[in-house]
């Protein structure tokens, strides 16, 4: 396994759907220590009541996970990412640039739109 993950939306979303294969990849990363990082824009695309994700609230409050902000420098850079690349989701944009912060694998259902920012980004698609 790489040394970081990032999940985009659709990642958290078969996670929270029990697919086994997400499954399977967080606890193997927890397993090996390999940090796993939830862009902050990617968590709010899917949050929408704690009470009935006991899943995605299971693993935003386990350790080794950890919601990265989108502070104004990744805000203006992911901007710049979608400019660049001539793409609008700044969301998966922020997904990108965290992957590329942390040497990072991407878990996403969405590989195209990854692509088109960063044709080399290392995807694992559900």
């Amino acid at each position: 396994m790489s040394e970081a993950l990032v999940f985009d939306a659709g990642g958290l979303i078969a996670f929270e759907k029990r697919d086994r294969t997400v499954a399977r990849i967080v606890t193997v990363a927890l397993d090996e220590a390999v940090a796993i990082m939830i862009p902050a824009g990617a968590l709010a695309q899917v949050w929408r009541d704690g009470r009935r994700q006991a899943r995605l609230a299971w693993m935003l409050a386990t350790p080794g996970i950890a919601v990265e902000q989108l502070d104004d420098r990744r805000a203006r850079a992911a901007g710049q990412l979608c400019g660049v690349t001539g793409t609008t989701d700044v969301v998966d944009a922020s997904v990108v640039l965290c992957a590329r912060a942390h040497r990072a694998k991407i878990v996403t259902s969405d590989p195209e739109d990854l692509r088109r920012l960063d044709p080399k980004a290392e995807l694992i698609v559900i």
